[in-house]
């Protein structure tokens, strides 16, 4: 089910590796007081909202092998994506708490519930 989602991780890697700059201006004339900055922090993970407001958030391209979100509620969110940072971009599948996900988004319960997210990287898209 991936695979389909293949062009958004390109374009996603793209827009943060080679247009988004770590300067004052972010992405040249797009920064909007901030907001490019947090999509580029959030994308990082491997996920970002697409339409504020509603419960899902698209898969994009997670940017590290491991990443440890500790909440203010005492949850833990952890994500391993092994050869993110050799430059595997492309996600083959996504684990979640062990079980496979089987659609192209996560839910805002699933995030900010804790766990374990587990991405399997490619240097090629899918099938």
């Amino acid at each position: 089910m991936l695979w389909r989602a293949r062009q958004t991780q390109l374009h996603v890697h793209d827009v943060m590796v080679k247009e988004y700059h770590a300067t004052t201006d972010g992405l040249v004339g797009n920064d909007d007081a901030g907001q490019m900055s947090a999509w580029y922090v959030i994308s990082a993970l491997g996920f970002y909202a697409v339409t504020p407001g509603t419960p899902q958030y698209a898969i994009g391209t997670p940017h590290f092998d491991v990443v440890i979100v500790s909440r203010a509620n005492g949850k833990t969110l952890r994500i391993h994506a092994p050869g993110a940072e050799r430059g595997k971009f492309y996600v083959r599948t996504v684990l979640f708490n062990g079980k496979q996900i089987d659609r192209t988004y996560l839910l805002h319960s699933e995030i900010v519930g804790g766990g374990d997210f587990n991405f399997e990287m490619s240097y090629t898209p899918g099938l």
